[in-house]
C-alpha cells in the first residue's frame, strides 16, 4: 500500500484538553487518604499517542476517527492508574527473572486450564508464597499490581467506569471501539471478529507503544531490567509481534518508513533522554527498505 501525505507525528488535541485527560492516571494513595499517586510515565502516553496519529494517518484512516483515536491511545495505560513503581518492578522482575508469563495470552498458553479473565487468582494461586519468602509481601495493594498486567481489561473497566463522568464533562464523545484498542496487545482475541479498520488501529497502537516502551529509558530501569535502548531491539521484537499474527506487515511497513523518515526521532530521543549517535541515526534511515525477510 501506498503512504500517503503525512505531517509528522502530530499532537491533535488541545493542550487544555491533553492535561485534563492525564490527570485521569492520577490515583487515590492506597494508605494516605489526603495524597494522590501521580499517574506513571504520562509522557509514554503523549509520544505513543502522537506516533499512533500519524500511522494511521498514512494508512487513510479520517481525520475525525484519528482524534478520536488519539484521545484512546492517550489513556491506553489507564488500567494501571496508580502505578506503584517500586513494588510493580519487584513484582514483574521477579517473575521475569523466573520465566513466569506476565500477559494474559501468555499465562493461557502455559496454563490453559486458567478459566479465562482469572489469570490473576491464578498467578497468586501459584506463586503468592514465593513472592513471600523472597520479601514481597502480597498485599491487597500488591496484588493491585498484579492484577495491572495479568487483569488488565477488568482493571481498565473499572477505571474508565470511574473517570466516565469526567470524561463527559471534558466533551469528549466516548466510544466503544476506544476500550477495545486499548486491550488488544493483552487480549487480541477479543478483536478476532472486529471490523479491519478497528484491528488495525489496535494493531498500530501495539506498534507503537511498543516502540516507545522499547526506546523508554525510565520504563527500562524501573521495570524491565534494561541497562541499555536501541532501535533494533525495538523492531526485533514488533517483529516478533508479526510473526505471531498480533501485527500486520502493512502497520510494519507505515511504522518502518515513519521511521526511515526520521518522523519519529525527536520522539525517541525523549524517550531516551539523548540524542542518537551517528550510527544509530544512518541504521534508522536504512530500516525502511529493511522488509523483515
Amino acid at each position: 500500500m501506498m503512504l500517503s501525505a503525512h505531517t509528522g507525528a502530530p499532537l491533535l488535541v488541545p493542550r487544555a484538553l491533553l492535561s485534563q485527560l492525564m490527570r485521569l492516571y492520577d490515583y487515590p494513595h492506597p494508605v494516605h487518604s489526603d495524597r494522590v499517586i501521580r499517574g506513571y510515565d504520562r509522557s509514554h502516553a503523549v509520544r505513543t499517542a502522537r506516533m499512533c496519529a500519524a500511522v494511521a494517518t498514512v494508512l487513510g484512516h479520517g481525520a475525525e476517527r484519528v482524534r478520536q483515536y488519539q484521545i484512546a491511545c492517550l489513556l491506553h495505560d489507564l488500567g494501571r492508574a496508580g502505578l506503584d513503581r517500586q513494588l510493580f518492578g519487584k513484582i514483574w522482575s521477579w517473575a521475569k527473572e523466573r520465566g513466569i508469563p506476565t500477559r494474559p495470552r501468555e499465562w493461557r498458553a502455559i496454563h490453559p486450564e486458567t478459566a479465562y479473565g482469572r489469570e490473576t487468582e491464578a498467578f497468586l494461586r501459584q506463586y503468592r508464597n514465593e513472592l513471600e519468602t523472597d520479601g514481597i509481601a502480597m498485599t491487597p495493594w500488591a496484588e493491585e499490581q498484579v492484577e495491572m498486567r495479568l487483569g488488565y481489561s477488568r482493571r481498565l473497566a473499572r477505571r474508565l467506569r470511574a473517570v466516565r463522568p469526567a470524561i463527559r464533562e471534558m466533551g469528549v464523545t466516548w466510544a466503544p471501539w476506544m476500550q477495545q484498542v486499548m486491550l488488544y496487545y493483552y487480549y487480541p482475541e477479543k478483536l478476532a471478529s472486529a471490523k479491519p479498520w478497528l484491528k488495525q488501529l489496535a494493531e498500530i497502537l501495539v506498534a507503537c507503544e511498543q516502540f516507545e516502551a522499547f526506546n523508554n529509558r525510565r520504563r527500562g530501569r524501573d521495570y524491565y531490567v534494561r541497562k541499555r535502548e536501541t532501535s533494533i531491539d525495538a523492531f526485533a521484537y514488533l517483529e516478533k509481534l508479526q510473526h505471531e499474527g498480533i501485527l500486520s506487515g502493512e502497520v510494519m511497513e507505515a511504522v518502518r518508513r515513519l521511521t526511515a523518515q526520521g518522523e519519529f526521532d525527536a520522539i525517541i530521543e525523549e524517550a531516551r533522554g539523548c540524542a542518537f549517535t551517528r550510527e544509530e541515526r544512518r541504521a534508522l534511515r536504512m530500516i525502511g527498505s529493511y522488509d523483515g525477510s
